[in-house]
């Protein structure tokens, strides 16, 4: 969502938002009901848009996580988890941004990448994330970057207070016409740990792939 003076500067330069006039009063204009500062229509437009630009108790749950924590991840890239993982370690800050409307996570660590031969290597990981709640879609949203990859995942998600876990669902091209459906959860255990689970689909079936464990640090 942009922030209101964006929007604000981008119905001024579409001519959505219709800016007040002023000419030489004529015998005409004393019997004309124009109005003098916009449509009905615009005022109600505004008046939605700033509504939806509010924070909400979503938001505040979002910034509740924020600060650093340690995290361990476990892959199991062939999709059993009974299976021998393999096991990475790193570091995570949450800060909010845009007056508590995001939340922006940056990760960091070692990650242990299997390779075709069927041994690991380690490599340096650097990601970053950004959450929010979508008032206008009454649903959480997110995005993720990292090096592993040069594609934009966008995930959306609901939480569900009794479990106290959001869930999300999201869709990423792998390779060129190897689209990946996948479902991540991330339940809050209280507040100094989480855990999230990634899920794929393949073929049909879903698979867990990856399990990341995170403390908070004092």
């Amino acid at each position: 969502m942009k922030t209101l003076k964006s929007t604000i500067a981008i119905l001024l330069a579409t001519g959505c938002l219709v800016a007040p006039t002023f000419a030489q009063e004529t015998p005409a204009s004393k019997t004309d009901a124009s109005p003098a500062a916009g449509s009905m229509q615009d005022q109600e437009m505004m008046a939605k848009m700033m509504e939806m630009a509010k924070l909400n108790e979503n938001h505040k749950l979002l910034a509740s996580l924020n600060g650093d924590w340690k995290y361990t991840v476990k892959m199991w890239m062939n999709g059993d988890p009974s299976s021998k993982p393999d096991v990475s370690h790193g570091s995570a800050t949450r800060k909010s941004i845009m007056g508590g409307r995001f939340v922006v996570m940056e990760a960091k660590g070692k990650m242990e990448m299997p390779g075709a031969d069927g041994k690991s290597s380690t490599m340096e990981f650097m990601g970053r994330g950004t959450e929010g709640y979508d008032n206008a879609k009454r649903k959480f949203v997110a995005s993720w970057v990292d090096n592993t990859g040069t594609g934009i995942m966008m995930s959306e998600g609901n939480y569900d207070e009794a479990s106290k876990t959001f869930t999300y669902t999201s869709e990423y091209e792998a390779a060129p016409g190897m689209k990946i459906s996948a479902r991540e959860t991330l339940k809050l255990d209280d507040k100094n740990h989480m855990t999230m689970e990634w899920y794929e689909n393949r073929g049909g079936q879903e698979m867990k792939t990856m399990e990341i464990d995170y403390t908070r640090q004092k």
